[in-house]
C-alpha cells in the first residue's frame, strides 16, 4: 500500500486555506467568527470557498467569471457499505486525455498572440483542466491575454472548436493524432469488468460536450475490447452539446462539474439507493461536484485533486484503479 492511499468518511476542512472574510455574492461580506459565521475555507486552486456557520450548517461557494455564482449544501457523507453503483468521470479517471485537451487549449492561446511556440505554465494546470472549456478559455484569456487585441471568449471557443474538430476527426479516421490522445488508463478493462461480473451498475459522467467526450471513450473501449460503450454502461452523462447558429445545444457549459447536476442526472438515471453510490474523480472539479451532490467522492491520483486543493474532500482515496477495486471487493 503506498502512502498516497487515504481513506476518511469526513471532510478536513481545516485542511483547506484559512480566511478570515470572504465577499459572498447574494450574502454580503462574511467576517469568520462573527454574526453566525464561524469559519470560512477556500481550495488552493480558489475553485470553492465554504462557508460554516455557528449553527452546524455548511454551504460550498462555486465563484464564477461565466454563468451566475452558486451555493450548494455541504454535507458528510459515508462510503456505503454496500455499493450498489459506480459513477465513473471520463478525462483522467477512465480515458488518459488530459494532456491532449491542456494541449488544445495552449494551442488556441499559440493562434491568438501569433506564438507558434508558447507554452503553458505548470502552475496553470489546475485552471486548465477538470472544469468546462469556456473557464479554461476564461483563465488563460485573462493570464496571457489581457489588452491583447480586446479578445474575447467567443473568438478562443471558435478556434478551439475548430482544433477539436479536426483532431477528433483525425482520430475516428485513424489518421495520425498530433499525439497519443485516447489511452484507457491503466487496469481500466479488469476494474469495470468486475464490476459488470458482480452486476454493479456503472455510469460514465463527464464535463466535455458529446462530441468530444463520446470519441475518447469509443477509440478507449476499441483499445481494450470491450465493444460499444452505449452498451457496456448503464448510463453516459456529458455536458450535452454545444450552442450555435445552425443547430439544436444544451446548457452543459453552464452546469457541468463543479456543479453538481451531471452526477445527480446520472443518479437518477441508474435508479440505485443514494446510499449505495460511490463517485470516482481524479480531478479537484470532480470532488467538489460529487461533494455538492451529496455522493461519497473517491480520488485517484494523477489528476489536480491534489494540487488544486481538493484532496481533504475526498471520502478516500488511491493510487490507481487497481487498488482502489481492491479496496471495493468487499463491498460489491
Amino acid at each position: 500500500m503506498t502512502a498516497k492511499r487515504k481513506v476518511d468518511i469526513n471532510m478536513k476542512l481545516d485542511e483547506l486555506t484559512r480566511l478570515g472574510s470572504y465577499d459572498f455574492p447574494g450574502l454580503g461580506r462574511k467576517i469568520a467568527g462573527k454574526n453566525g459565521c464561524r469559519k470560512i475555507h477556500k481550495t488552493l486552486d480558489g475553485k470553492s470557498v465554504a462557508i460554516l456557520f455557528e449553527d452546524g450548517n455548511q454551504l460550498i461557494h462555486f465563484p464564477t467569471q461565466i454563468g451566475i455564482p452558486a451555493y450548494y449544501p455541504l454535507t458528510e457523507v459515508k462510503i456505503p457499505e454496500k455499493i450498489s453503483a459506480v459513477l465513473m468521470d471520463l478525462d483522467g479517471t477512465s480515458v488518459k486525455s488530459e494532456h491532449f485537451w491542456i494541449w488544445v487549449i495552449q494551442q488556441v492561446i499559440a493562434t491568438l498572440r501569433k506564438e507558434p511556440d508558447f507554452r503553458l505554465e505548470e502552475k496553470d494546470m489546475p485552471h486548465v483542466s477538470g472544469y468546462s472549456v469556456s473557464e479554461h478559455l476564461e483563465y488563460v484569456i485573462n493570464k496571457y491575454l489581457a489588452g491583447k487585441n480586446n479578445t474575447r471568449l467567443e473568438n478562443a471557443r471558435s478556434i478551439y472548436f475548430e482544433i477539436v474538430h479536426r483532431e477528433l476527426q483525425n482520430v475516428l479516421e485513424g489518421k495520425p493524432a498530433v499525439e497519443p490522445c485516447f489511452e484507457p488508463a491503466p487496469f481500466l478493462r479488469e476494474f469495470l469488468s468486475t464490476l459488470k461480473e458482480k452486476n454493479v451498475k456503472i455510469g460514465l459522467v463527464s464535463s466535455g460536450l458529446h462530441e468530444k467526450a463520446f470519441p475518447e471513450i469509443k477509440d478507449a473501449f476499441s483499445k481494450i475490447d470491450l465493444g460499444d460503450p452505449v452498451k457496456f454502461y448503464d448510463a453516459i452523462i456529458t455536458a450535452g452539446f454545444s450552442i450555435k447558429k445552425g443547430q439544436m445545444g444544451t446548457l452543459g457549459e453552464l452546469e457541468a462539474k463543479p456543479h453538481p447536476w451531471l452526477y445527480a442526472e446520472t443518479l437518477h438515471a441508474l435508479n440505485v439507493p443514494g446510499d449505495e453510490v460511490i463517485g470516482i474523480e481524479d480531478s479537484g472539479a470532480g470532488i467538489l461536484s460529487l461533494k455538492a451532490a451529496q455522493i461519497p467522492a473517491i480520488g485517484v491520483s494523477g489528476g489536480n485533486i491534489e494540487s488544486g486543493g481538493e484532496k481533504s474532500l475526498c471520502n478516500a482515496f488511491f493510487d490507481n484503479l487497481e487498488e482502489l477495486l481492491h479496496w471495493m471487493k468487499d463491498k460489491i
